[in-house]
């Protein structure tokens, strides 16, 4: 069985190795085809140091990204082919394909990139730091309270942007002498002032559900997937009501580390389609799509793991549940929401519409809903988070100006060069996802 195991590793490796290089070509002809980039020109940039597997966590920043570039212009700066090529076929903002630290060099030295955004942990992110005289800023790819949002890695930045309070206050139980009131800065959610996406069906009298779960985890403390735990059994109860539509969003990474995690989603998109089938008026959704937005404004009650998807949720204001781990060992923060959350356990799926009748018409648990939502991302308003975002940018370009001024007038030389150490444009080590 070992030679069998190291056999698939090695072709998979192979596999991987070519599709990488064929991506990197693909991306080097596109950007040829088109202008140069304007030179000292960008001011912001997002640094993306991971694979199209992970490109879920940069789809949610295009928007947020697109506005905020009218102020400030941005630029991706991608260190792997098969990112580039889907940022390139996507409505990303400019992207800058730099795989090799020498690569990554040269395009600094034409800029003038004062903030560094990053969405992730990915180890790679060390090498964007070598560079100062400019603010390296964490913004994440969703808000939650897995243990990867207390990371002892927030420490590597000069700030991190938190939707609100509760963030705070995660940080400040877990991190050592970590000066939260100086280093975060609140910007609630930028993405729910552009949610996106066209309805896939005509509403009618059906109750929409929305299940979303997460993927299995790399490791016990993270294993917050439900499909194979609680998935198969409730949507199985939910198709067979007639009343109910289901739709399914997955997450994009769910069977890579357990094939049989990927097959009980597999089962589960498979029900939906014979249903579907049976009853072309039900119209059940597998939504496998980059946009985000119209499954949480259309879905009356939704079902989510232990992920960012808690709390995209949580600041539509409207009724959810969240599955228990059925791990003992997976890590559940229960200092924030999750103290108060409407919980669903494995032994209780096949009776999940029960539960959700019961959720959906409790107005005590509606109310502390809404207080929930203002203390993991204060005002909920249309545009208030746009304008956090855009006013923690404006700060941070004011704050450059400052010292860079300081600089000068000290006497300070360029920012001396570092070495120019090669590193390929194969996938990296994935990081962590929400």
């Amino acid at each position: 069985m070992g030679l069998v195991s190291d056999a698939r590793k090695a072709v998979a490796l192979v596999r991987r190795a070519v599709a990488s290089r064929s991506a990197a070509r693909s991306v080097r002809q596109t950007l040829a085809a088109g202008p140069p980039h304007p030179l000292h020109h960008y001011k912001v940039a997002v640094y993306f140091a991971d694979g199209a597997v992970n490109m879920y966590q940069m789809r949610q920043w295009y928007k947020p990204l697109a506005e905020l570039a009218k102020a400030w212009p941005v630029v991706v700066l991608s260190r792997v082919a098969t990112g580039a090529q889907a940022l390139l076929a996507e409505d990303a903002p400019p992207v800058a394909f730099v795989p090799t630290v020498r690569d990554l060099e040269r395009f600094i030295s034409e800029q003038d990139i004062r903030v560094v955004l990053y969405v992730n942990q990915n180890t790679r992110n060390f090498q964007m730091f070598r560079y100062g005289r400019r603010w390296h800023v964490f913004i994440n790819h969703g808000e939650s309270d897995k243990m990867y949002m207390t990371t002892n890695q927030y420490k590597a930045y000069d700030y991190a942007f938190v939707a609100g309070q509760a963030a705070r206050d995660r940080l400040s139980r877990v991190l050592w002498d970590y000066d939260v009131d100086r280093r975060t800065i609140e910007i609630g959610r930028p993405q729910a002032d552009h949610y996106s996406g066209v309805l896939p069906y005509t509403p009618d009298e059906r109750t929409v559900v929305l299940y979303a779960p997460t993927w299995e985890g790399d490791r016990p403390s993270a294993h917050y997937g439900s499909i194979l735990t609680h998935g198969e059994a409730l949507v199985r109860a939910l198709l067979a009501t007639g009343t109910h539509r289901v739709i399914y969003r997955p997450h994009p990474r769910s069977g890579v580390v357990n094939p049989e995690y990927g097959a009980a989603n597999q089962r589960i998109i498979s029900a939906l389609a014979a249903a579907n089938a049976t009853d072309a008026s039900a119209r059940h959704v597998f939504d496998d799509g980059p946009e985000l937005g119209w499954q949480l404004a259309a879905a009356d009650v939704a079902i989510v793991d232990i992920s960012a998807m808690v709390y995209d949720r949580l600041a539509a204001g409207r009724p959810l549940m969240v599955t228990r781990p059925a791990d003992p060992l997976a890590s559940v923060d229960t200092h924030g929401y999750l103290q108060a959350c409407e919980w669903l356990d494995a032994a209780s799926a096949r009776s999940i519409v029960s539960a959700l009748a019961r959720v959906m018409g409790d107005d005590a648990a509606t109310a502390r809903l809404t207080q929930w939502v203002t203390h993991y991302f204060g005002d909920t308003s249309p545009g208030a988070a746009t304008a956090k975002f855009h006013a923690a940018i404006d700060g941070l370009m004011a704050d450059w100006d400052r010292w860079h001024e300081k600089a000068l007038a000290g006497g300070e030389e360029d920012e001396p060069e570092g070495d120019e150490a090669e590193f390929d444009d194969s996938e990296p080590e994935l990081s962590p996802g929400r």
